[in-house]
C-alpha cells in the first residue's frame, strides 16, 4: 500500500513517518533510487552554489529529511520511502524541510547576547523566506536594568522588522502564556547558538519530552551539544522541531550586491539613495548611511552589514582565484592529451 506521509524523525538512515490521514507512525528506510535523481531547472531540489547562479537540468543526490512530505510503500518487508515531494524550503543547518516559521532562541547571557550573530541569522533566514520569531531566554540571570537596556535595543527590530519578540524564563515558565499560541498548523523550528536553552525551552513547552539539557561551559564559553538529531514533536495542533545547536554559522551568498535585499529595514529608505544600484558602502549620497548618522538605523546593525558585505566580497575573490587555478591547471594538462 502507498501512503502519503510526513517524516517526523531521522536518526542516521532510519526514519519515522506519520501517515497524514490516519496519524499512524511507521519506521522506514529510503529507497536506493532516491539517492540520485534527475531534476529540471524549476525543481525545488535544484540549487546553485558558489559563483554559478544559473540553474539547469542535472542529476543530483537527494536524501529524505525531517519535514519532508513523502510517499511510503508499506507492501514490502521494510517500509520504504519511494518519493519525496517538492519542498517549500530546505534548510541545511538545522537540517529540516518545509518549515513555516523559525523560533530563533537567544540568551541574555551564557552565552552573552550578540547582535552580530542575530543579524547574521536574520540574513540567512530571510534568504530562505522564513518568518522569524525571536525568543530571549535566561532573563532571570541578568538584572532588571540590563534587561531593560536589551529590550530598548531590540525595540528597533520589533518595530522596523515587524518581529515578534518574547522574553522567557523557561525553568519557571515565565512568558509562556503569550508564546504558546504561535504554533498552530505550523512546522516550527527552534534555532540558535549552542547553549542558549532550546532544549530547556522545549521541555517547558512539552514537559513529557524530558529532553537532555546541559549547562554552558564556563571554561569554553559555550554549551555542549545536547540534541543529536532532528525531530518533530506534536504541540498545539502543529509541530516543533528541535535541532542540534551550533556555534558557527556562515552566510552562503556569493554576490555582495545581493546582501542588501535581505535587509528589509533598508529597502524603503534606499529609495532616497542617489544611485539605484547603491550598496550602502562607499557610494555618495547614500540614504542608509545618512540614517545611521541620524540614529534612525542602529550603528551596530549597519556595521554588521558592512562586515557581512566584506566577507562575501572576500569569499567571491577566493572562488575567482580557485576557478582561475582550476582553469590554468586544465589548460596545462591539456597539452599532454
Amino acid at each position: 500500500m502507498i501512503i502519503k506521509g510526513l517524516i517526523r524523525k531521522q536518526i542516521s538512515n532510519q526514519y519515522t513517518v506519520i501517515d497524514l490521514e490516519t496519524k499512524l507512525e511507521y519506521n522506514a528506510v529510503a529507497s536506493g533510487k532516491l539517492r540520485y535523481v534527475k531534476v529540471d531547472e524549476n525543481s525545488s531540489f535544484n540549487k546553485t552554489y558558489g559563483r554559478n547562479t544559473k540553474k539547469q537540468q542535472q542529476i543530483i543526490k537527494v536524501s529524505p529529511k525531517v519535514g519532508d512530505k513523502i510517499l511510503l510503500d508499506t507492501s514490502m518487508d521494510q517500509n520504504v520511502i519511494i518519493e519525496i515531494k517538492d519542498r517549500i524550503n530546505d534548510l541545511i543547518r538545522p537540517d529540516v524541510a518545509n518549515v513555516d516559521q523559525v523560533l530563533l532562541v537567544f540568551s541574555c547571557i551564557r552565552p552573552v547576547f550578540s547582535f552580530h550573530l542575530l543579524d547574521k541569522f536574520l540574513v540567512i533566514l530571510n534568504e530562505q523566506n522564513l518568518n522569524v520569531t525571536l525568543v530571549i531566554s535566561k532573563i532571570d540571570l541578568i538584572s532588571e536594568e540590563e534587561l531593560t537596556i536589551l529590550k530598548e535595543k531590540l525595540e528597533y527590530y520589533r518595530v522596523n522588522l515587524n518581529m515578534e519578540i518574547y522574553y522567557v524564563n523557561s525553568k519557571q515558565r515565565i512568558g509562556f502564556d503569550v508564546l504558546e499560541h504561535i504554533f498552530k498548523d505550523k512546522i516550527t523550528v527552534l534555532a540558535g547558538q549552542t547553549g542558549v536553552g532550546k532544549s530547556t525551552l522545549l521541555n517547558a513547552l512539552i514537559p513529557e519530552l524530558k529532553l537532555k539539557t546541559q549547562e554552558i561551559s564556563d571554561a569554553l564559553g559555550r554549551g555542549k551539544h545536547t540534541t543529536r538529531h532532528s525531530e518533530l514533536y506534536d504541540f498545539n495542533e502543529g509541530y516543533i522541531c528541535d535541532t542540534p545547536g551550533f556555534s558557527k554559522i556562515e552566510i552562503n551568498i556569493y554576490e555582495k550586491e545581493e546582501l542588501k535585499s535581505y535587509y528589509e529595514d533598508f529597502t524603503e529608505l534606499s529609495h532616497d539613495c542617489k544611485f539605484n544600484t547603491c550598496n550602502h558602502i562607499n557610494e555618495p549620497n547614500c540614504a542608509i548611511k545618512e540614517a545611521v548618522k541620524d540614529g534612525i538605523i542602529p550603528e551596530d546593525r549597519y556595521e554588521n552589514y558592512v562586515k557581512f558585505y566584506e566577507e562575501i566580497e572576500s569569499k567571491k575573490n577566493k572562488y575567482w582565484k580557485d576557478d582561475l587555478n582550476e582553469n590554468c591547471t586544465f589548460s596545462f594538462n591539456s597539452w599532454f592529451h
